[in-house]
Protein backbone atom coordinates (compact mmCIF):
# COMPACT_ATOMS: atom_id res chain seq x y z
CA UNK A 1 0.00 0.00 0.00
CA UNK A 2 2.87 2.55 0.72
CA UNK A 3 4.61 1.26 -2.59
CA UNK A 4 0.82 2.67 -4.03
CA UNK A 5 0.68 6.03 -2.31
CA UNK A 6 4.14 6.57 -3.15
CA UNK A 7 3.47 6.35 -7.30
CA UNK A 8 0.48 8.29 -6.23
CA UNK A 9 2.33 10.91 -5.41
CA UNK A 10 4.80 11.10 -7.96
CA UNK A 11 2.52 11.27 -10.24
CA UNK A 12 0.38 13.79 -9.06
CA UNK A 13 3.33 16.13 -8.25
CA UNK A 14 5.45 15.58 -11.65
CA UNK A 15 2.25 16.49 -13.48
CA UNK A 16 1.34 19.90 -11.45
CA UNK A 17 4.33 21.29 -11.41
CA UNK A 18 4.80 20.96 -15.22
CA UNK A 19 4.13 24.45 -16.34
CA UNK A 20 1.56 23.13 -19.13
CA UNK A 21 -0.90 22.38 -15.99
CA UNK A 22 -0.01 25.79 -14.39
CA UNK A 23 -0.73 27.83 -17.77
CA UNK A 24 -4.38 25.84 -18.50
CA UNK A 25 -5.38 26.14 -14.92
CA UNK A 26 -4.94 30.01 -15.22
CA UNK A 27 -6.58 30.74 -18.63
CA UNK A 28 -8.86 28.34 -18.36
CA UNK A 29 -10.77 29.95 -15.87
CA UNK A 30 -10.60 33.18 -17.74
CA UNK A 31 -11.66 31.55 -20.77
CA UNK A 32 -14.85 30.16 -18.76
CA UNK A 33 -15.23 33.70 -17.07
CA UNK A 34 -15.13 35.21 -20.71
CA UNK A 35 -17.23 33.30 -22.41
CA UNK A 36 -20.27 34.25 -19.98
CA UNK A 37 -19.61 37.38 -19.47
CA UNK A 38 -17.95 38.66 -23.21
CA UNK A 39 -20.89 38.30 -25.25
CA UNK A 40 -23.24 40.17 -22.49
CA UNK A 41 -20.98 43.09 -22.51
CA UNK A 42 -19.69 43.21 -26.45
CA UNK A 43 -24.11 43.37 -27.04
CA UNK A 44 -24.81 45.80 -24.71
CA UNK A 45 -22.29 47.80 -26.01
CA UNK A 46 -23.40 47.38 -29.13
CA UNK A 47 -27.05 48.43 -28.70
CA UNK A 48 -25.75 51.42 -26.68
CA UNK A 49 -23.48 52.41 -29.52
CA UNK A 50 -25.83 51.68 -32.67
CA UNK A 51 -26.59 54.62 -34.22
CA UNK A 52 -30.27 55.85 -34.77
CA UNK A 53 -30.94 55.95 -38.72
CA UNK A 54 -32.47 58.42 -40.26
CA UNK A 55 -35.20 57.22 -42.55
CA UNK A 56 -36.89 59.15 -45.63
CA UNK A 57 -40.29 57.55 -47.05
CA UNK A 58 -41.45 57.60 -50.18
CA UNK A 59 -44.42 56.26 -50.10
CA UNK A 60 -46.59 55.89 -53.16
CA UNK A 61 -49.90 54.90 -51.72
CA UNK A 62 -50.15 57.41 -49.00
CA UNK A 63 -51.19 54.96 -46.88
CA UNK A 64 -48.15 55.16 -44.02
CA UNK A 65 -47.57 59.02 -43.89
CA UNK A 66 -47.48 59.64 -40.23
CA UNK A 67 -47.59 56.36 -39.29
CA UNK A 68 -44.39 54.80 -38.99
CA UNK A 69 -43.20 55.20 -34.99
CA UNK A 70 -39.52 56.76 -34.35
CA UNK A 71 -38.11 54.70 -31.62
CA UNK A 72 -34.09 54.44 -30.47
CA UNK A 73 -33.16 52.28 -33.68
CA UNK A 74 -34.76 54.61 -37.02
CA UNK A 75 -36.66 57.75 -36.64
CA UNK A 76 -38.99 58.97 -39.93
CA UNK A 77 -39.49 61.42 -42.46
CA UNK A 78 -41.79 62.25 -45.07
CA UNK A 79 -41.42 63.02 -48.80
CA UNK A 80 -43.31 62.74 -51.98
CA UNK A 81 -41.48 62.34 -55.24
CA UNK A 82 -39.58 60.72 -57.15
CA UNK A 83 -37.43 58.48 -55.50
CA UNK A 84 -34.56 58.90 -57.57
CA UNK A 85 -34.38 62.21 -56.96
CA UNK A 86 -33.84 61.62 -53.50
CA UNK A 87 -31.33 58.80 -53.93
CA UNK A 88 -28.46 61.48 -53.89
CA UNK A 89 -29.28 62.93 -50.29
CA UNK A 90 -27.69 59.74 -49.38
CA UNK A 91 -24.29 60.06 -50.76
CA UNK A 92 -23.92 63.59 -48.82
CA UNK A 93 -25.39 62.11 -45.47
CA UNK A 94 -28.71 63.40 -44.98
CA UNK A 95 -30.41 60.40 -44.70
CA UNK A 96 -29.08 57.00 -43.65
CA UNK A 97 -32.00 54.77 -45.79
CA UNK A 98 -34.60 55.13 -48.09
CA UNK A 99 -38.25 53.38 -47.83
CA UNK A 100 -40.13 53.36 -51.06
CA UNK A 101 -42.80 51.99 -50.72
CA UNK A 102 -44.51 51.00 -54.23
CA UNK A 103 -47.51 51.43 -55.68
CA UNK A 104 -50.45 48.97 -55.30
CA UNK A 105 -53.22 47.61 -53.78
CA UNK A 106 -52.73 43.62 -54.27
CA UNK A 107 -49.39 43.19 -51.96
CA UNK A 108 -46.84 45.17 -50.20
CA UNK A 109 -43.86 45.98 -51.84
CA UNK A 110 -40.98 48.32 -50.59
CA UNK A 111 -37.71 48.87 -52.01
CA UNK A 112 -34.98 50.34 -49.24
CA UNK A 113 -32.02 52.32 -50.65
CA UNK A 114 -28.67 52.94 -48.50
CA UNK A 115 -25.12 53.06 -48.82
CA UNK A 116 -23.53 52.04 -45.50
CA UNK A 117 -25.12 48.68 -44.57
CA UNK A 118 -27.69 48.82 -41.28
CA UNK A 119 -27.96 46.76 -38.45
CA UNK A 120 -29.63 43.33 -39.07
CA UNK A 121 -32.55 44.14 -36.91
CA UNK A 122 -32.84 47.70 -38.81
CA UNK A 123 -34.89 45.88 -42.16
CA UNK A 124 -37.01 43.09 -39.64
CA UNK A 125 -38.08 46.22 -37.41
CA UNK A 126 -39.50 47.96 -40.53
CA UNK A 127 -40.85 45.12 -41.73
CA UNK A 128 -42.57 44.66 -38.37
CA UNK A 129 -43.94 48.38 -38.58
CA UNK A 130 -45.45 47.79 -41.98
CA UNK A 131 -46.70 44.78 -41.12
CA UNK A 132 -48.42 45.40 -38.14
CA UNK A 133 -50.04 48.76 -39.91
CA UNK A 134 -51.79 46.88 -42.87
CA UNK A 135 -53.17 44.27 -40.15
CA UNK A 136 -54.53 47.30 -37.74
CA UNK A 137 -56.09 48.69 -41.69
CA UNK A 138 -57.46 44.81 -42.25
CA UNK A 139 -59.16 44.69 -39.28
CA UNK A 140 -60.62 48.13 -39.43
CA UNK A 141 -61.89 47.90 -43.16
CA UNK A 142 -63.01 44.19 -43.23
CA UNK A 143 -64.38 43.16 -39.76
CA UNK A 144 -64.76 46.64 -38.32
CA UNK A 145 -62.14 45.86 -34.95
CA UNK A 146 -60.30 48.26 -33.83
CA UNK A 147 -56.53 47.49 -33.24
CA UNK A 148 -56.84 48.02 -29.69
CA UNK A 149 -59.88 46.05 -29.25
CA UNK A 150 -58.42 42.98 -30.95
CA UNK A 151 -55.04 42.91 -28.71
CA UNK A 152 -57.57 42.83 -25.87
CA UNK A 153 -59.47 39.63 -27.27
CA UNK A 154 -56.00 37.94 -27.72
CA UNK A 155 -54.70 38.71 -24.63
CA UNK A 156 -58.01 37.50 -23.19
CA UNK A 157 -58.00 34.07 -25.82
CA UNK A 158 -53.91 32.94 -24.79
CA UNK A 159 -53.45 29.65 -23.20
CA UNK A 160 -50.56 29.54 -20.89
CA UNK A 161 -49.06 25.98 -19.81
CA UNK A 162 -46.91 25.39 -16.76
CA UNK A 163 -45.08 22.40 -16.64
CA UNK A 164 -45.20 21.12 -13.20
CA UNK A 165 -43.05 17.69 -11.77
CA UNK A 166 -44.36 15.55 -9.40
CA UNK A 167 -41.55 14.14 -7.70
CA UNK A 168 -41.89 10.65 -5.43
CA UNK A 169 -42.71 12.19 -2.56
CA UNK A 170 -45.75 13.83 -4.10
CA UNK A 171 -44.31 17.47 -4.25
CA UNK A 172 -44.44 19.56 -7.07
CA UNK A 173 -42.00 21.48 -8.88
CA UNK A 174 -42.17 24.15 -11.51
CA UNK A 175 -40.12 22.55 -14.73
CA UNK A 176 -39.01 23.64 -17.85
CA UNK A 177 -38.18 20.96 -20.02
CA UNK A 178 -35.62 23.59 -22.44
CA UNK A 179 -33.47 24.03 -19.76
CA UNK A 180 -33.12 20.67 -18.86
CA UNK A 181 -32.17 19.85 -22.07
CA UNK A 182 -29.96 22.77 -22.66
CA UNK A 183 -28.49 22.02 -18.99
CA UNK A 184 -28.16 18.34 -19.84
CA UNK A 185 -26.34 18.97 -23.26
CA UNK A 186 -23.87 21.08 -21.64
CA UNK A 187 -22.98 19.04 -18.84
CA UNK A 188 -22.92 15.77 -21.19
CA UNK A 189 -20.03 17.48 -23.26
CA UNK A 190 -18.49 18.88 -20.71
CA UNK A 191 -17.68 15.54 -18.56
CA UNK A 192 -17.26 13.79 -22.52
CA UNK A 193 -13.92 16.22 -22.86
CA UNK A 194 -12.95 15.60 -19.32
CA UNK A 195 -13.13 11.72 -19.21
CA UNK A 196 -11.32 11.15 -22.81
CA UNK A 197 -8.63 13.73 -22.82
CA UNK A 198 -7.52 12.38 -18.75
CA UNK A 199 -7.44 9.12 -19.91
CA UNK A 200 -5.45 9.91 -22.50
CA UNK A 201 -3.15 11.02 -19.83
CA UNK A 202 -2.36 8.20 -18.12
CA UNK A 203 -2.18 6.48 -21.78
CA UNK A 204 0.68 8.59 -22.84
CA UNK A 205 2.38 7.98 -19.42
CA UNK A 206 2.46 4.70 -19.76
CA UNK A 207 4.02 4.72 -23.09
CA UNK A 208 6.35 7.26 -22.39
CA UNK A 209 7.62 5.32 -19.10
CA UNK A 210 7.96 2.32 -21.47
CA UNK A 211 9.47 3.31 -24.64
CA UNK A 212 12.26 5.19 -22.10
CA UNK A 213 12.61 1.80 -20.67
CA UNK A 214 11.86 3.60 -16.97
CA UNK A 215 9.21 1.34 -16.37
CA UNK A 216 12.27 -1.97 -16.16
CA UNK A 217 13.40 0.04 -12.85
CA UNK A 218 9.99 0.51 -11.59
CA UNK A 219 8.97 -2.91 -12.06
CA UNK A 220 11.51 -4.51 -10.37
CA UNK A 221 10.54 -2.41 -6.75
CA UNK A 222 7.03 -2.74 -7.68
CA UNK A 223 4.05 -5.21 -9.15
CA UNK A 224 2.51 -4.66 -12.19
CA UNK A 225 -0.68 -3.69 -10.43
CA UNK A 226 0.20 -1.38 -7.79
CA UNK A 227 2.10 0.42 -10.52
CA UNK A 228 -0.78 1.12 -12.71
CA UNK A 229 -3.18 1.97 -9.80
CA UNK A 230 -0.74 4.52 -8.42
CA UNK A 231 -0.70 6.24 -12.06
CA UNK A 232 -4.56 6.36 -12.76
CA UNK A 233 -5.50 7.21 -8.97
CA UNK A 234 -2.58 9.73 -9.29
CA UNK A 235 -3.76 11.30 -12.74
CA UNK A 236 -7.49 11.28 -11.25
CA UNK A 237 -6.19 13.53 -8.37
CA UNK A 238 -4.05 15.73 -10.75
CA UNK A 239 -7.31 15.72 -13.02
CA UNK A 240 -9.96 16.30 -9.85
CA UNK A 241 -7.18 19.56 -8.56
CA UNK A 242 -7.56 21.23 -11.68
CA UNK A 243 -11.36 21.31 -11.78
CA UNK A 244 -11.64 22.53 -8.53
CA UNK A 245 -9.08 25.28 -9.22
CA UNK A 246 -11.14 26.04 -12.22
CA UNK A 247 -14.51 26.27 -10.76
CA UNK A 248 -12.88 28.32 -7.71
CA UNK A 249 -11.04 30.54 -9.80
CA UNK A 250 -14.40 31.12 -12.88
CA UNK A 251 -16.59 31.84 -10.09
CA UNK A 252 -13.88 33.77 -8.05
CA UNK A 253 -13.60 35.94 -11.58
CA UNK A 254 -17.42 35.94 -12.27
CA UNK A 255 -17.98 37.47 -8.50
CA UNK A 256 -15.09 40.06 -8.68
CA UNK A 257 -16.53 41.58 -12.03
CA UNK A 258 -19.96 41.53 -10.12
CA UNK A 259 -18.54 43.24 -7.47
CA UNK A 260 -16.52 45.76 -9.62
CA UNK A 261 -19.46 46.44 -12.42
CA UNK A 262 -22.89 45.69 -10.06
CA UNK A 263 -24.82 46.75 -13.24
CA UNK A 264 -23.24 44.83 -15.72
CA UNK A 265 -25.71 42.35 -16.53
CA UNK A 266 -28.61 44.62 -16.03
CA UNK A 267 -30.12 46.86 -18.80
CA UNK A 268 -33.36 47.42 -20.69
CA UNK A 269 -34.72 44.13 -22.03
CA UNK A 270 -34.27 44.15 -25.70
CA UNK A 271 -30.44 44.66 -24.63
CA UNK A 272 -30.33 41.59 -22.23
CA UNK A 273 -32.01 39.88 -24.80
CA UNK A 274 -29.67 40.32 -27.05
CA UNK A 275 -27.11 39.26 -24.86
CA UNK A 276 -28.61 36.00 -24.18
CA UNK A 277 -29.31 35.67 -27.68
CA UNK A 278 -25.47 35.59 -28.47
CA UNK A 279 -24.84 33.28 -25.88
CA UNK A 280 -27.37 30.76 -26.88
CA UNK A 281 -26.65 31.30 -30.30
CA UNK A 282 -25.07 27.80 -30.67
CA UNK A 283 -28.75 26.25 -30.63
CA UNK A 284 -31.17 28.53 -32.05
CA UNK A 285 -34.41 26.15 -31.59
CA UNK A 286 -33.15 25.84 -27.90
CA UNK A 287 -32.62 29.37 -27.21
CA UNK A 288 -35.90 30.37 -28.90
CA UNK A 289 -37.86 27.67 -26.77
CA UNK A 290 -36.08 29.43 -23.50
CA UNK A 291 -36.86 32.62 -24.61
CA UNK A 292 -40.65 32.49 -24.39
CA UNK A 293 -40.80 30.97 -21.44
CA UNK A 294 -37.96 33.57 -19.07
CA UNK A 295 -39.60 36.61 -18.24
CA UNK A 296 -37.35 39.04 -18.97
CA UNK A 297 -38.28 41.65 -17.02
CA UNK A 298 -38.38 39.85 -13.50
CA UNK A 299 -34.79 38.75 -15.20
CA UNK A 300 -33.58 42.12 -15.03
CA UNK A 301 -35.02 42.79 -11.71
CA UNK A 302 -32.15 40.71 -10.49
CA UNK A 303 -29.09 42.30 -10.15
CA UNK A 304 -26.71 39.27 -9.20
CA UNK A 305 -25.10 37.05 -12.24
CA UNK A 306 -26.39 34.21 -10.23
CA UNK A 307 -29.35 34.80 -9.16
CA UNK A 308 -30.06 35.64 -13.10
CA UNK A 309 -28.31 32.09 -14.12
CA UNK A 310 -30.40 30.12 -10.99
CA UNK A 311 -33.81 31.81 -12.25
CA UNK A 312 -33.32 29.77 -15.35
CA UNK A 313 -33.15 26.80 -13.40
CA UNK A 314 -35.19 24.38 -10.97
CA UNK A 315 -32.92 21.66 -10.40
CA UNK A 316 -31.01 20.55 -7.43
CA UNK A 317 -27.74 22.07 -7.96
CA UNK A 318 -26.54 20.13 -5.02
CA UNK A 319 -27.79 16.55 -6.57
CA UNK A 320 -26.29 17.57 -9.63
CA UNK A 321 -22.73 18.86 -8.88
CA UNK A 322 -22.65 15.03 -6.99
CA UNK A 323 -23.01 13.40 -9.32
CA UNK A 324 -21.06 15.13 -11.82
CA UNK A 325 -18.10 14.27 -9.42
CA UNK A 326 -19.34 11.06 -8.90
CA UNK A 327 -19.44 9.97 -12.69
CA UNK A 328 -16.33 12.25 -13.67
CA UNK A 329 -14.18 10.12 -10.95
CA UNK A 330 -15.90 6.60 -12.02
CA UNK A 331 -15.92 7.47 -15.89
CA UNK A 332 -12.39 8.43 -15.68
CA UNK A 333 -11.56 5.35 -13.58
CA UNK A 334 -12.63 3.05 -16.11
CA UNK A 335 -11.83 4.54 -19.31
CA UNK A 336 -8.24 5.30 -17.35
CA UNK A 337 -8.09 1.78 -17.00
CA UNK A 338 -8.40 0.11 -20.11
CA UNK A 339 -6.27 2.78 -21.59
CA UNK A 340 -3.93 2.06 -19.29
CA UNK A 341 -3.94 -1.62 -20.54
CA UNK A 342 -3.69 -0.20 -23.95
CA UNK A 343 -0.59 1.66 -23.65
CA UNK A 344 0.96 -1.27 -22.07
CA UNK A 345 -0.04 -3.98 -24.84
CA UNK A 346 2.00 -1.35 -27.77
CA UNK A 347 5.08 0.58 -28.26
CA UNK A 348 3.48 3.71 -29.79
CA UNK A 349 0.84 6.00 -30.03
CA UNK A 350 0.06 5.54 -33.45
CA UNK A 351 -0.17 1.75 -32.78
CA UNK A 352 -2.78 2.42 -29.82
CA UNK A 353 -5.33 3.41 -32.42
CA UNK A 354 -6.36 -0.29 -33.51
CA UNK A 355 -7.55 -0.60 -29.55
CA UNK A 356 -8.26 3.07 -28.48
CA UNK A 357 -11.06 3.14 -30.95
CA UNK A 358 -13.06 0.31 -29.86
CA UNK A 359 -12.62 1.38 -26.55
CA UNK A 360 -13.99 4.76 -27.02
CA UNK A 361 -17.07 3.60 -29.23
CA UNK A 362 -19.48 3.59 -26.87
CA UNK A 363 -18.15 7.42 -25.29
CA UNK A 364 -18.66 8.56 -29.02
CA UNK A 365 -21.72 6.60 -29.43
CA UNK A 366 -23.44 8.61 -26.65
CA UNK A 367 -22.43 12.03 -28.18
CA UNK A 368 -23.65 10.97 -30.94
CA UNK A 369 -27.12 9.81 -29.38
CA UNK A 370 -26.79 13.43 -27.24
CA UNK A 371 -30.27 14.82 -29.12
CA UNK A 372 -32.36 11.45 -28.74
CA UNK A 373 -31.48 11.50 -25.16
CA UNK A 374 -32.16 15.13 -24.21
CA UNK A 375 -35.28 14.94 -26.17
CA UNK A 376 -36.66 12.16 -24.40
CA UNK A 377 -34.60 11.57 -20.98
CA UNK A 378 -36.63 8.41 -19.86
CA UNK A 379 -37.24 6.81 -22.98
CA UNK A 380 -36.07 3.62 -23.41
CA UNK A 381 -32.59 4.44 -24.84
CA UNK A 382 -31.85 7.21 -22.45
CA UNK A 383 -32.24 4.57 -19.70
CA UNK A 384 -30.25 1.69 -21.20
CA UNK A 385 -27.54 3.90 -22.37
CA UNK A 386 -27.24 5.65 -18.54
CA UNK A 387 -27.55 1.87 -17.35
CA UNK A 388 -24.52 0.65 -19.23
CA UNK A 389 -21.18 1.47 -17.09
CA UNK A 390 -19.10 2.70 -20.56
CA UNK A 391 -22.19 5.15 -22.05
CA UNK A 392 -23.92 6.49 -18.50
CA UNK A 393 -21.48 8.56 -17.01
CA UNK A 394 -22.23 10.89 -20.24
CA UNK A 395 -25.72 9.66 -20.52
CA UNK A 396 -27.05 10.12 -16.91
CA UNK A 397 -25.63 13.48 -16.80
CA UNK A 398 -27.67 14.34 -20.06
CA UNK A 399 -30.70 12.58 -18.08
CA UNK A 400 -29.98 14.60 -14.51
CA UNK A 401 -31.25 18.19 -15.05
CA UNK A 402 -34.48 16.55 -16.54
CA UNK A 403 -35.22 14.29 -13.50
CA UNK A 404 -34.24 10.65 -12.85
CA UNK A 405 -36.18 8.12 -9.96
CA UNK A 406 -33.74 7.42 -7.21
CA UNK A 407 -33.51 4.23 -7.89
CA UNK A 408 -32.43 4.00 -11.48
CA UNK A 409 -29.58 6.61 -10.27
CA UNK A 410 -28.19 4.22 -7.67
CA UNK A 411 -28.54 1.08 -9.81
CA UNK A 412 -26.13 3.10 -12.71
CA UNK A 413 -23.70 4.09 -9.69
CA UNK A 414 -23.73 0.47 -8.57
CA UNK A 415 -22.91 -0.64 -12.13
CA UNK A 416 -20.10 1.85 -12.54
CA UNK A 417 -18.78 0.76 -9.07
CA UNK A 418 -18.89 -3.21 -10.23
CA UNK A 419 -17.74 -2.15 -14.05
CA UNK A 420 -14.62 -0.47 -12.52
CA UNK A 421 -13.29 -3.39 -10.07
CA UNK A 422 -13.63 -5.85 -13.34
CA UNK A 423 -12.05 -3.28 -15.52
CA UNK A 424 -9.03 -3.22 -12.83
CA UNK A 425 -8.95 -6.56 -13.43
CA UNK A 426 -9.02 -6.95 -16.96
CA UNK A 427 -6.24 -4.11 -17.61
CA UNK A 428 -3.97 -5.62 -14.75
CA UNK A 429 -3.98 -9.22 -16.64
CA UNK A 430 -3.21 -7.05 -19.89
CA UNK A 431 -0.44 -4.86 -18.64
CA UNK A 432 1.69 -7.47 -16.09
CA UNK A 433 2.29 -9.36 -19.20
CA UNK A 434 2.05 -6.36 -21.78
CA UNK A 435 4.22 -3.73 -19.78
CA UNK A 436 7.60 -5.71 -20.47
CA UNK A 437 6.82 -6.71 -24.23
CA UNK A 438 8.75 -4.60 -26.98
CA UNK A 439 9.44 -4.98 -30.44
CA UNK A 440 6.31 -6.92 -31.41
CA UNK A 441 3.37 -5.63 -32.90
CA UNK A 442 0.24 -6.91 -30.68
CA UNK A 443 -2.97 -8.00 -32.07
CA UNK A 444 -6.25 -9.41 -30.15
CA UNK A 445 -5.73 -12.79 -30.41
CA UNK A 446 -2.31 -11.55 -28.32
CA UNK A 447 -4.42 -9.63 -25.72
CA UNK A 448 -7.06 -13.34 -25.19
CA UNK A 449 -3.79 -15.09 -24.58
CA UNK A 450 -2.44 -12.74 -22.18
CA UNK A 451 -6.59 -12.45 -20.00
CA UNK A 452 -5.70 -16.68 -19.77
CA UNK A 453 -2.03 -16.55 -18.66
Amino acid sequence: MNKVKLIIAREYLTRVKKKSFIIMTILAPLLFAGLMIAPVVIAKKTMESQKQMNVLVIDENDFFINKLEDNAQSVFTYRSGDVNEFKKELSIGKYDAILHIVKGNASLRANLFYEKDPPTRFAAGLEKQLDKQLFDKLLMDTFNIQPKQFEMYKQTTQATITSIRIDESGNEKASNADVSKVVGMVFGIIIYFLIFFSAQQVLRGVLEEKTNRIIEVLISSVKPMQLMLGKIIGVAMVGLTQLVLWIALTLTLIVGVQFVAPNLFAGDSEMMQTAMQTQMSVGSENFQSLQNTVDVEQLLAQNSVFEQIQSYFNISFTTLLLCFLFYFIFGYLIYASLFAAVGAAVDSETDSQQFVLPVTIPLLFTMIMFVPITEDPNGALAIWMSMIPLTSPVAMLMRLPAGVPLYELLASMALCIVFFFFCVWLAARIYRIGILMYGKKTTWKDLGKWLRY
